[in-house]
């Protein structure tokens, strides 16, 4: 928690499911222990059967953007990802480059 060279955990999410406990969980940890975070969307090419849920991946990321905003003053970064598409891959590498950018300034 008080590492100065944390400047965000990836809270990796099955964004093709509903959320799961242990996920909002963990999410509430890091917020009320003022970790930053970055919400990392996966399998958002996916679309899991009514039983399951049977929500569009953005639905479910919507859903679990609400759950958690009590947990953070401002809403973590996302990024929505597919590793069958490569969706997000831009997204990530441009983040993590920017986290270093922060880092080395700090």
């Amino acid at each position: 928690i008080n590492r100065s060279t944390l400047v965000s955990v990836f809270l990796l999410i099955d964004a093709s499911i509903p959320a799961k406990k242990i996920d909002l969980e963990y999410a509430s940890w890091l917020g009320q222990n003022q970790v930053p975070m970055t919400l990392i969307f996966t399998k958002c090419d996916k679309r899991k059967k009514k039983k399951n849920g049977g929500k569009r991946p953005e639905e479910n990321v919507k859903d679990f953007q609400e759950l958690i905003c009590g947990f953070f003053q401002t809403v973590p970064p996302w990024i929505m990802t597919s590793s069958v598409t490569n969706q997000g891959r831009d997204e990530i590498l441009l983040h993590m480059a920017q986290l270093r950018n922060y880092w080395l300034k700090h």
